[in-house]
């Protein structure tokens, strides 16, 4: 994905501002369709698994089931709890959920009554405690994925206001060659990608010596670094546009929004690299943090929070743009944000805004970070083609 984008913001966009729109647009779109032709042919040979059912019916199960049983006495032994390995088989090949201590009204789901019937249970009145922990696990992420929204929203202004400051600065980077505008991303895809590289090859194998951790430090810490990264990102982006400003002043061009300021564009590279430092720690310990620590038959669900995070955080910079617009209007309809004239705006101040709002999450995450709980299971190994139960080993041990 870093490579493609890559590949989008340098040699599209190139070919967009100096051959045409039609060759922009007509370049990726034989490119998808290729993909999609490819995508064709490789299916035969696809995993396919046998289907087990819906995971948001199981999930809604388990929320009747205990909203049916509220006035049910929670019990204060877990193995009086529902099991039934044989009904959980197909959705538990690697492993078996064990009960958490937390959420315990949702335990009332898996508590066998009278009128319950163990052999042959409605799952709208009865659910094993490894369906209960589906749902736990989900909850529980929910706080974690919540944080992940800000820093989106802080990258969010590489194509909006960073591009809108790359197109009042000198871009040549010879005399007859000038950098387009949209192109200046290309530090972010290029830290990213470095930063990736680096991270695997030479900052895992140093760190797991210290910490005996296969991946060198949990995915938990590794996005506790990237929100820390990109709090500096926008710390820093609100100093460069200071700059900026000041260049704009000692020629003459507050006025001029359409002039080029005799400022390189280079000015603008930190930022844009401590972004994309940012995304290689957050966005990648984000995503293998859903897909680790989500129930093993909802992974791609999972996954999809990921994307949904971002989704969210767009939006969340539309808003912010909008309050700022209407909370920051003075006389003569002067804002922090002004539609025509960057120069007469306050973009550092809107920078700094979302560097707050990004030392509230970080503080907000490492709060939920400190008390989450990593999904337990019970691991089942294939032995003289019996299936045998291994040892409880948590989550922490492979993170």
């Amino acid at each position: 994905m870093g490579a493609s984008g890559l590949v989008a913001v340098t040699v599209l966009v190139y070919i967009q501002d100096n051959i045409g729109w039609g060759w922009g647009l007509g370049i990726p779109t034989s490119a998808m369709a290729l993909s999609i032709i490819a995508f064709g042919f490789g299916y035969p040979l696809y995993r396919k698994l046998d289907p087990a059912g819906s995971p948001f019916t199981r999930l809604l199960q388990v929320c009747v089931a205990a909203y049916r049983k509220r006035k049910v006495a929670i019990v204060s032994d877990a193995k009086l709890l529902y099991e039934n390995g044989e009904l959980d088989a197909a959705i538990s090949i690697d492993g078996k959920l064990i009960h958490t201590e937390n959420l315990n009204f949702l335990d009332k789901a898996a508590i066998v009554t009278k009128e319950d019937n163990i052999k042959a249970p409605n799952p709208w009145k009865l659910n094993t405690v490894h369906r209960v922990e589906e749902l736990k696990s989900l909850i529980r992420m929910g706080p974690i994925w919540a944080a992940g929204i800000p820093l989106i929203t802080a990258s969010a202004q590489q194509g909006t206001f960073s591009l809108q400051q790359a197109k009042t600065m000198d871009r040549h980077l010879t005399k007859s060659f000038q950098i387009p505008a949209a192109s200046i991303s290309v530090f972010t895809q290029i830290s990213m990608l470095s930063t990736i590289v680096f991270y695997d090859r030479v900052f895992v194998p140093v760190i797991r010596r210290f910490t005996g951790l296969e991946r060198g430090i949990s995915f938990l810490t590794r996005m506790a670094i990237g929100f820390f990264i990109s709090l500096l990102a926008t710390f820093v982006a609100g100093f460069m546009e200071v700059k900026r400003k000041q260049v704009a002043l000692e020629y003459g061009l507050i006025d001029n929004p359409h002039t080029i300021i005799p400022i390189s564009v280079f000015w603008l590279m930190p930022q844009y690299c401590l972004h994309g430092i940012a995304e290689a720690f957050m966005s990648i310990g984000h995503l293998e943090f859903f897909y680790d620590q989500a129930p093993e038959s909802m992974r791609s669900t999972a996954t999809a929070l990921f994307w949904l995070s971002i989704s969210a955080g767009n939006y969340m910079s539309t808003l912010m743009v909008s309050l700022v617009h209407k909370f920051s209007a003075g006389h003569g309809g002067s804002n922090w944000l002004p539609n025509t004239n960057l120069n007469r705006g306050k973009l550092e101040y809107f920078y700094w805004l979302i560097t707050l709002l990004q030392f509230v999450n970080l503080i907000y995450y490492l709060s939920c970070a400190k008390f989450y709980t990593l999904k337990p299971i019970q691991v089942h190994e294939a032995e003289d083609d019996q299936l045998k139960e291994d040892v409880i080993e948590l989550t922490s041990h492979l993170v």
